[in-house]
């Protein structure tokens, strides 16, 4: 019936009993497959991650600005990973770090929410803020 019919006979399901089969253009499916997948990835949302670097030295207006250029891109759907990084001897006293992350985070609150909490990673502790789910 397929070479009748110019098309192939493609087996949709070969566990069944009896196995079942279709009569297609297998090339033609194949294509509108593809298709289908192309158009579903450029639909999909990819989120960005913005970094943002501080010191647990860094002074409260450098502090400030750099919030301030968190905040325009959490407004603009990015994510902002928050890096304090450590030098020398710095590393004793993660305390400082988590206390800058903490503030920095209160800054933001009103445009985003913590995704991942306060942890060390190396020589350095980073948290994740991912713009507010509400808005």
């Amino acid at each position: 019936m397929a070479r009748e019919r110019g098309v192939d006979l493609v087996e949709v399901s070969p566990n069944a009993d009896p196995p079942v089969c279709r009569l297609m253009d297998y090339g033609k499916f194949l294509y509108e497959r593809a298709k289908r997948e192309r158009k579903a990835r450029k639909a999909q949302k990819s989120v960005e991650v913005k970094e943002i670097r501080l010191r647990p030295k860094t002074g409260e207006h450098d502090i400030e600005f750099k919030a301030r250029d968190a905040e325009r891109f959490l407004q603009q759907g990015s994510k902002v990973k928050v890096r304090v990084r450590f030098r020398g001897r710095e590393i004793t006293y993660p305390e400082i770090a988590r206390e800058v992350l903490n503030d920095f985070a209160g800054r933001l609150s009103k445009v985003s929410e913590i995704e991942s909490q306060p942890r060390m990673e190396g020589r350095s502790m980073l948290m994740i803020l991912a713009p507010d789910s509400k808005k």
